[in-house]
């Protein structure tokens, strides 16, 4: 396989990311280890728009191009695109159908990723995931996406922890921010991010996180951050009006996903659901408290060297289901005094 990927090495690369937030930090590995092996080719990656950000100011990619493949008019628009290029190679990261079929369509003459369900007939190769009585066996995130340079024969990689990429143009805008909202170079700050793109069943209950803010503010001189997303500003007010203690709310100020990173450098420690900003704390190497519910550990279980993960191991869960139908306990039965704990514990680790 490594023959076959050299003879093209300087030709045209598609590199079709993960579509969730956390899952294109974790892939940030195995791009790492498509550019250092195929260091002459043009690397172009597709990623959604909303996740743009993640990736801006990053060496791995030549050019990038957003992808709005929802409605039959983004996919021809996207297809035509691709076929300006005249890729030789695709490497698909996702697992749809769809990301496949378009790499095909867009003119790619040989398509690699993973062997699973409809697509494999449209691979020209790949691994096949993990499986356990023929049931694909969760792994973490950051070893599947790597498996795929491992099958292409690639070289070892170097780097397997996720990292990102901030430029000094949005580390200024960030710092601007910041002095803004009062924070001093030497104060101490605690972020939390209360939200979840991927749906309410991710999300710790907002009293819970008010309450942790009190207690907080009531052992430590310190800042509290409340990391707000576009769309998410009702549920920055809500936690604001419960809390008795002062709160920073950035909500009003629409922190994308590019000025984020600047905001959770700045954290001392990070308190959230498990979502993409989580992620982010790994990348920059912040202490992370992580409330999880209906999504299952195994695929997030790298990279755990300075966070406390706290989860309830219920009969519904894991479920990965977007919203809860039943009483929500995966995430109301875990306690601000339980995070407060586990904040203590990196506090005293990690100082």
């Amino acid at each position: 396989m490594t023959a076959e990927i050299n003879h093209i090495k300087s030709q045209t690369i598609l590199v079709s990311c993960p579509n969730w937030v956390g899952d294109v930090v974790m892939a940030t590995p195995a791009f790492d280890c498509i550019r250092r092996n195929l260091p002459e080719a043009r690397l172009v990656g597709l990623i959604r728009r909303y996740a743009g950000g993640v990736i801006a100011d990053g060496p791995w990619f030549d050019d990038i191009i957003e992808i709005h493949d929802k409605t039959i008019g983004g996919i021809i628009d996207l297809v035509w695109q691709l076929r300006k290029l005249k890729p030789d190679l695709a490497l698909i990261l996702p697992n749809s159908f769809r990301s496949v079929l378009i790499a095909r369509l867009g003119g790619a003459k040989k398509v690699y990723g993973y062997r699973r369900n409809s697509r494999t007939a449209l691979l020209s190769g790949g691994p096949e995931p993990w499986r356990n009585n023929n049931r694909i066996t969760p792994r973490p995130m950051v070893e599947y996406y790597l498996e795929i340079c491992r099958w292409l024969n690639f070289g070892t990689p170097t780097q397997l922890k996720p990292h990102l990429f901030c430029s000094d143009t949005t580390m200024e805008q960030g710092a601007r921010l910041i002095e803004s909202y009062g924070i001093a170079p030497d104060d101490m700050v605690i972020g939390m991010n209360p939200g979840a793109r991927f749906g309410s069943s991710k999300c710790w209950p907002p009293e819970h996180f008010a309450r942790l803010a009190e207690m907080i503010a009531q052992q430590w001189d310190c800042k509290i951050m409340l990391l707000v997303g576009p769309g998410e500003q009702d549920l920055g007010r809500q936690i604001v009006e419960l809390s008795r203690t002062k709160i920073i709310n950035t909500g009003p100020h629409h922190v994308n996903l590019e000025l984020l990173k600047p905001l959770i450098q700045r954290c001392r420690l990070l308190v959230t659901n498990d979502t993409g900003p989580r992620h982010y704390g790994v990348a920059f190497d912040i202490p992370l408290v992580v409330i999880m519910g209906p999504t299952d550990p195994r695929y997030t279980n790298a990279n755990l060297e300075k966070t406390i993960v706290l989860r309830r191991d219920l009969v519904c869960s894991p479920c990965h289901h977007k919203e809860c139908a039943l009483h929500h306990g995966c995430m109301a039965e875990i306690l601000p005094q339980e995070a407060m704990q586990a904040t203590e514990q990196l506090l005293r680790e990690h100082s």
